[in-house]
């Protein structure tokens, strides 16, 4: 004979208290549904068509940008040959999305090394661009030429490269030349590891950003756009471009945080500085 099982009965909540539970689920629903968070949320999960995201770096480059982990290791037993320049230049540096200038500090050092001058943005953290925020690049690029006397090199590494591309079209005249590192101003928007957490953060449509760009018009300066196949971010094409949209597409081998510091990329740009005509 089977034995029998009892199982205590399932409490039940009153109808009335369901509902009301209900309706302030539904007004809770609601009321995140005007928020500033539930819109940003929305634009990180925007839905894209594959064809956008094509190029992109794979997950394993993407894993590879963990090497910058290591750079506290190497670091101090790393030895740059430096040779002082006979061609010293002005070089202000802009940081990519979402870092600060001290991410780039390794590099300015070796640039001062080397006997150039090398200058922050001034605007802390890279939040992404807005209108106030390249009004203050624009002065301050005006207030460096003034103050050196010569054209600045405008060097910006991801977004910053950009912002100097976009910059240097507004103030040629201040401009000696723009070297991008890992920049993508050429193709879609989108082919990259990045572009959710861009808008989420911004706020805005990679392709509506909140100032007038046209990112792939290359600026009426010498223009070089450094870029590597190991970048594990940003589509390698979309960082070298295309005839017309820079001078000059030069490939180094590095991840994309290793352009704030890799051996090579400090190379080609004491290389470019040197080369640099004020």
């Amino acid at each position: 004979m089977a034995q029998l099982r009892f199982l205590p009965a399932r409490s039940r909540l009153p109808a009335p208290l369901v509902a009301v539970a209900t309706a302030a689920g539904v007004q809770a629903q609601q009321a995140y549904a005007g928020t500033e968070l539930a819109r940003r949320v929305a634009l990180a999960r925007e839905a894209c068509p594959e064809e956008h995201e094509a190029g992109k770096p794979r997950l394993a480059r993407l894993l590879g940008e963990a090497d910058v982990l290591l750079e506290l290791l190497r670091r101090p037993r790393r030895k740059h040959a430096v040779v002082r320049t006979a061609n010293p230049q002005v070089a202000m540096i802009l940081p990519g999305f979402a870092t600060h200038p001290m991410r780039m500090r390794y590099l300015a050092r070796q640039l001062e090394d080397a006997g150039h001058v090398a200058k922050r943005w001034g605007l802390g953290r890279n939040w992404g661009p807005d209108p106030d925020r390249f009004d203050a690049i624009e002065e301050r690029l005006i207030e460096l030429h003034a103050r050196h006397g010569r054209k600045v090199v405008l060097i910006g590494w991801s977004l910053g490269g950009l912002y100097a591309r976009e910059i240097a079209k507004r103030q040629p005249g201040s401009v000696a030349k723009v070297i991008t590192m890992g920049s993508p101003f050429s193709g879609s928007p989108r082919a990259n590891n990045v572009w959710r957490a861009y808008q989420f953060i911004t706020g805005h449509s990679v392709d509506a950003p909140p100032i007038a760009a046209d990112l792939a018009t290359k600026p009426p300066v010498e223009t070089v756009a450094l870029w590597s196949a190991n970048d594990g971010v940003i589509a390698p094409r979309c960082a070298a471009g295309r005839a017309g949209e820079r001078d000059r597409a030069v490939p180094v081998r590095c991840t994309h945080m290793g352009f704030t510091y890799d051996p090579q990329v400090i190379a080609t740009l004491l290389a470019e500085l040197e080369s640099t005509r004020a």
